[in-house]
């Protein structure tokens, strides 16, 4: 039988997430809920129901038994637990909320016995996109040694359509808007999952190119960072400047950001291990191998790693969700793991405010 999940959020993700639950056929799309004007529209086009509310939703006779949150950052945790009371098993866009205590408590509301026995996992899509999981096999495998340093970025230009009326919440802090919560959040959690936890880090912020008001939002930073492994790393992130240097143009993932012209070239993570290095996306894996020694005075030797294939990381998270819900999988990102990269986030915006580095406990009950 089909599971029955409906979309929450009718915005710029929610039809890409819709368009995963119509294609997968362990999977029913039962509705759209939102209640701006065009949610209605949305929906037709999306031939499924509609519906002006969560509550609608759920007092309807074609009740889901999933969701998927994708609404602004500062509703996440409302709407999730509303559902969660409702007895559907939800699965939340990125990040878990806009501050530590409302995620937490999310958390905690999860956990209660009238909802254990529901899913929460947070959707942190692109652990399951391909150039990450060829990452994490190589990783895994042991093939670079052992990982020694990370460096990252993600910079690219948004527009000013992006900060318009709905989505003028972005330029807002206080709604949970720029880059580190809405874009780094992303490039976090793909360090916990390739590393571990983070446990310090130390930020400067980029020179602002919008006009204050109505931007107040961060607009990027220079960080250093330090993992409980031992690994370090440094991470540019910055959204108004023009650069292919970034996770969608270097993976063609976001069809409505043009991959770089230069292909995977337009590298955004390199990883240094003892044996070897790899840069990502060409993944490309630099070493000794075959040479006399280690030593900068023979030539590297360079090895192409190939793709697993080319399965949409939003289908496969899809399929994840369906999979957790009866039984056959353990949640990929957990709500702690994602409350984990928001814990980072806002050590980040913590640093950038006090100039100081920020020490994160990797033990969340200890926030």
């Amino acid at each position: 039988m089909s599971l029955k999940v409906a979309i929450v959020g009718a915005g710029l993700i929610g039809p890409r997430h819709a368009q995963s639950v119509i294609s997968n056929p362990s999977a029913e799309l039962v509705g759209l809920v939102d209640p701006v004007p065009t949610g209605e529209a949305t929906a037709v086009k999306l031939n499924t129901s509609y519906f002006p509310s969560v509550a609608a939703l759920l007092a309807s006779s074609n009740k889901p038994d999933a969701a998927i949150v994708c609404t602004p950052n500062h509703t996440h945790v409302p709407v999730a637990k509303e559902l969660l009371a409702g007895g559907v098993h939800v699965l939340l866009e990125k990040p878990v909320s806009d501050t530590l205590e409302t995620g937490l408590s999310l958390l905690e509301f999860s956990k209660a016995p009238e909802q254990a026995h529901l899913k929460l996992l947070i959707g942190h899509h692109r652990r399951f996109n391909p150039y990450v999981r060829a990452t994490k096999s190589v990783l895994d495998s042991g093939s670079l040694g052992r990982p020694i340093a990370v460096n990252g970025l993600w910079t690219l230009c948004k527009p000013d359509t992006y900060f318009a009326p709905p989505g003028d919440w972005r330029a807002s802090r206080a709604r949970g808007g720029g880059v580190i919560p809405i874009n780094l959040v992303h490039d976090i959690d793909l360090m916990h999952h390739l590393f571990g936890p983070i446990v310090r880090v130390q930020a400067e912020r980029t020179l602002p190119q919008r006009p204050s008001p109505p931007h107040d939002a961060d607009e990027g930073a220079a960080l250093t960072l330090r993992f409980a492994a031992g690994v370090v790393g440094t991470f540019l992130v910055c959204d108004a400047t023009p650069s292919p240097h970034n996770f969608e143009a270097g993976t063609g993932e976001n069809p409505i950001i043009p991959r770089s012209p230069t292909g995977d070239g337009s590298d955004f993570y390199r990883i240094f291990g003892s044996e070897a290095s790899l840069s990502v996306p060409d993944l490309t894996r630099w070493s000794y191998d075959g040479r006399p020694e280690k030593s900068w005075s023979h030539p590297l030797t360079v090895h192409k790693v190939e793709l697993p294939d080319e399965s949409a990381p939003f289908d496969l998270q899809l399929a994840h969700f369906v999979d957790v819900i009866r039984g056959n999988a353990t949640p990929s990102c957990s709500g702690e793991e994602g409350l984990r990269a928001l814990v980072v986030c806002e050590a980040v915006q913590k640093a950038m405010q006090t100039g100081q580095p920020v020490d994160i406990d990797v033990d969340l009950l200890n926030l």
